[in-house]
């Protein structure tokens, strides 16, 4: 990892209607739109869906560094995250996030070492440690055949 801090750019461009463009440096544009429930397409990646992207990417790839440097080996991780919004305390926000790690891990491995790891994963990740929304775990452990 490069020495912190680290700086990030992203731009958006649109007009007064219709879809808007995500862009940075050295990666393919993204179009984005509001979500069906806010009157939009539904066709686009939403701020909602970007959102629980984010918590998915910055959970697995955390997760992977956590598991190489605990010398902690697993087969597959599959994600999928669940967001609320919900009117609260006068705003419209995510009151919950449910990520749902699916771990395959070779045979023999401990189910519960691989929930420590888990949950330091989450922990670690700068996304879910920036967010003021609870995000809860709901694991599923396999074990390879």
């Amino acid at each position: 990892m490069k020495p912190l801090p680290h700086s990030y750019e992203v731009t958006l461009t649109g007009g007064p209607t219709g879809y808007a463009t995500i862009a940075t440096d050295g990666v393919p544009p993204l179009s984005s739109a509001p979500p069906k429930d806010f009157d939009g397409p539904g066709d686009a990646w939403s701020p909602e869906h970007l959102l629980l992207a984010s918590v998915e990417a910055c959970f697995m790839f955390t997760f992977r560094a956590v598991a190489r440097g605990s010398n902690f080996d697993f087969i597959a991780l599959d994600l999928s995250a669940h967001g609320i919004v919900d009117r609260e305390d006068g705003a419209t926000r995510f009151t919950e996030i449910v990520l749902k790690p699916r771990l395959t891990l070779p045979k023999g491995a401990d189910p519960e070492r691989a929930h420590r790891v888990l949950d330091k994963g989450k922990t670690a990740c700068l996304v879910t440690a920036s967010l003021s929304v609870p995000v809860r775990l709901e694991a599923e452990i396999l074990a390879a055949a």
